[in-house]
Formats: structure tokens, sequence, C-alpha cells
């Protein structure tokens, strides 16, 4: 296989001169470049890949190709890449433990993790998993993890803020692709946490340490010999510390199927029309947009091999990823999203990271789910029907969308606080719906939810 041109390679693979990841076709490659050869052969002979491969800690691949100018590893397939702006605080607590379990476990077969970005983790299957196969190199006694300061500004440090300021310190991460700035962390922090041994240490000392060296322009400082044991006990302590991070925190939607304006009946025929119209269209993607804790989603969860749901409510996906993490629910995947504001591309060139809706473009759901969201994607929102229509018309083949009628008491309430403005909302009806909805679907099922003022659609794009 020749090297792929730059056209091929991903965009976001140009930090490392390792190696690169790059699309052959559908299908995505990473290429290793001599400078890595040995790294890799040692990894591979010592059995490191294949122990981390077992225990689901590492992206599972296979060898495509070996010469003497790349190695091609093919990685297993992950449907949909989430970025640590948008995850919970349990998948962020969880994605750090996977990082902080993987630089042990390479110690103690001589090596160390040389990146320790939160962007190296995805979720997959249920659970975090490493992404980045070229990010371990060789131990070297008695140096420090050089990683550790990319560690406290990828993971640590947005944890300790999120624990003391909520999961919304989670979304710096959209804007500080490499990491929230250790000082900026310590100053966010209330002045009791210099008391704590381990915040002190790790984020008000390495503060002070970095403003000490801050026109060390000829790179005089010493570095510090750490030891093995040493290096363990810093890991041991970082683990244990952010395993019992706890977050306090309420929030809007975090109980919202608690406080329907339905009952039980009306509920439940609702699950059952859902499940009915999936079920004919047989996807094996989908993807429920506001699913909140994907109460919906898990009525088709076992006839689609492949279900994601998001939702604004950090709490609300928190509650999803347990019942997932509890009940091996491998083929969902909860994150968090604000449909009124889709994370954009950034990184350099705004092309490292691709914006949500490539990545749901690149996914291509069969069907999406759009459940009780339309009323506060317009009334909140101020968004007219056609601009949604658009937004899901760019990514979804099918489309199941609930409309609450200007009688459903939740709509009523939006339209109160709009009162000053309410000639504005004269649109929102039913029939002005269909017509825009219509420019981008065709209406293949309506039906009035019994019990409710609800109306559900089946749009197929057009």
């Amino acid at each position: 296989m020749t090297i792929p041109n730059n056209e091929q390679r991903h965009q976001a693979s140009f930090r490392d001169p390792s190696g690169f990841i790059f699309n052959d076709g559908e299908t995505l490659r990473r290429s290793i470049l001599p400078i890595y050869f040995k790294q890799y052969n040692a990894l591979k002979d010592k059995g490191v890949f294949e122990s981390l491969i077992k225990n689901k800690l590492l992206i599972a691949h296979t060898e495509t190709s070996v010469g003497k100018d790349q190695i091609v590893i093919t990685p297993e397939p992950i449907p949909f890449i989430t970025n640590p702006f948008e995850w919970s605080f349990d998948q962020y607590k969880h994605a750090a433990l996977l990082t902080l379990k993987i630089q042990k476990y390479a110690l103690s077969k001589g090596f160390i993790l040389k990146d320790a970005s939160a962007y190296n983790v995805t979720f997959h299957k249920g659970k975090p998993i490493f992404i980045d196969t070229l990010s371990f190199d060789f131990y070297e006694e008695n140096t420090p993890w050089r990683a550790y300061k990319q560690f406290i500004t990828h993971f640590f440090g947005p944890l300790v803020l999120a624990s003391y300021h909520g999961t919304e310190i989670l979304k710096m991460m959209q804007t500080h692709i490499d990491g929230i700035p250790v000082k900026l962390i310590a100053s966010l922090l209330p002045a009791k946490t210099k008391l704590s041994s381990t915040l002190y240490t790790n984020i008000h000392l390495a503060a002070k340490m970095e403003s000490k060296h801050s026109e060390d322009y000829k790179a005089e400082t010493k570095i510090t010999k750490l030891s093995l044991k040493q290096q363990n006990n810093i890991l041991d302590n970082l683990y244990d510390y952010i395993k019992n991070l706890k977050l306090k925190e309420a929030s809007e939607w975090g109980n919202y199927y608690t406080k329907t304006n339905y009952n039980d009946d009306a509920f439940n025929a609702k699950k059952e029309l859902i499940a009915t119209w999936v079920k004919v269209i047989n996807p094996q993607k989908l993807i429920d947009v506001g699913g909140n804790d994907g109460t919906f989603a898990r009525t088709v969860l076992k006839e689609v091999p492949d279900v994601i749901v998001t939702d604004i409510d950090s709490n609300a996906v928190a509650q999803n990823y347990q019942q997932v993490f509890d009940n091996k629910e491998t083929n969902m995947l909860p994150f968090v999203c604000d449909v009124l504001q889709p994370a954009p591309g950034i990184g350099f060139n705004n092309t490292e990271r691709e914006s949500l809706i490539e990545r749901l473009k690149i996914y291509a759901p069969d069907v999406t789910m759009a459940l009780a969201l339309i009323h506060h994607i317009t009334l909140s929102g101020n968004v007219p029907f056609d601009k949604s229509a658009s937004f899901f018309a760019s990514f979804s083949e099918n489309l199941i969308i609930e409309f609450p009628m200007r009688e459903d008491t939740w709509v009523e309430s939006l339209l109160v606080r709009k009162r000053e403005f309410i000639n504005h909302f004269d649109f929102y009806n039913l029939a002005d719906f269909e017509t825009a909805y219509k420019t981008y679907f065709s209406l293949e099922k309506k039906e009035q939810v019994a019990g409710t003022k609800r109306v559900l659609y089946l749009f197929k794009r057009r």
C-alpha cells in the first residue's frame, strides 16, 4: 500500500510525526511511519497491545500491510465519535480513569503514554475506549511522566472544576482543545482547595511553578527525577481522588419523565406507536435527539444495532449513561448536545475535530427521533419550521417527530412566556408545520397520541 497523500489524511491527524489516520474509501486506517517502528514492534512483541485490547481499554486493530516505509493497521470501526465537551460528568470521570489505568499498565511493561489528551478517548460499546494506538513510548528510568501536565489540563482540572461549578465547565474543552490552562484552573477554584494536598500539589503548585518558569526560553529548568514507585504513587493518588469526585448539581430535565403532562396509558401508547413505526423501517442506526434519559430509545434498543441519544441536560445524559453502564447496553451511546447550538468544527483550520453536523452526516442514521422537542426549538429558540426541517433533513433518512399542539399544557406555558410577542407565533400550528416539513420530507404517517394533544409524524427525506 502506497503512503496516502494529504487529501486522504484525516484532518485530525497532523500533530504526531509517528503516523496518521487516513480514509481508504469508506475504511479508516492508520499509517505508522519508520520513526515509530521500534516502539510499535516492541509494544506488539511484549503483548502490550494484545492485553489492552483484550481488556477493552484500547481500540482493537488488525495489521493490513507491513513495508519498509510504513505499517498500516485497520482499527475496529467506531460508528460515532464523541468529544470531551459532549460527555456527562461520569463519562468524563471514566475516561480519566481509563487513561490512568493505561498509563499504570504501560509503566509496568516499560512504556509510558506520551499523550494524555482527552481527545484520545471516545465511547464505544457502552464504555470509554482509548483510540490513539501511537500514544505510547519507551519509559526512561527516573524520568517523570511526560504527559502529566496534559492529564491535569485535560482531565483532572476540568473534573475538579465541574465538581465545584457544575458540568457547564466541561464545555470549556470545546474552546480549549489543548486543555484548560492550569493557571486558569487554579484561579477558578475556591481558596480552601489549597488545603487539599492533592489539589495543592497537582493544581495550585503546578500553576505557581508554571508562572515561575514561564520565561524559561532556554529550557534551563532542571527536570525533576522521579522513581517508578513515586510515579505509581502519583497515579494512584490521582485515580483515587477522581474516583471519589461527586457532582452537586440540579437540573430542569433530569427527572423529565416523572413530571409529564399525560397519563401512563398515553405514555405507553406513544411507546407502542414508535416501536411499530421503527420496526417497519428496520433501521441499523437510530438517533434520538433531545431523548432525555433514553426512555423511548430503549423501546427499540433490541431491534436496532446502533442507537445514539442526545440531550441538552448533562444530568439526563448521566442518568442514561448510568443505565447503559449498569445494564451493559453496548449498542447505546448517550452524549450532551444543544440542538440550538450544535458543536462546530474546532481546532486548527476548524477541521481538526469535526462539527456535530458533519459527524451526523457520516453516521447517517436510518431513523431520527425528535420527541417533545419541536416546541422548544420553535418557541424557546425562535427557530422557524423551515430551518428546523432543513436541520433534520441534513442527516435524517426517516424522521419520527412529535408535535405538541397549542392546546398542550407545556406549549401553553411557553406561549405565556411569549405573551408580549404572541402574534409572532401564530404560525405555530399543524398546518404550517406540515407545509414547512413537506418541503424536505414526504409525509408517510400521522397519528395523534391517544389521550394527548400531541401528534406523531413519520417523514421520509425527499
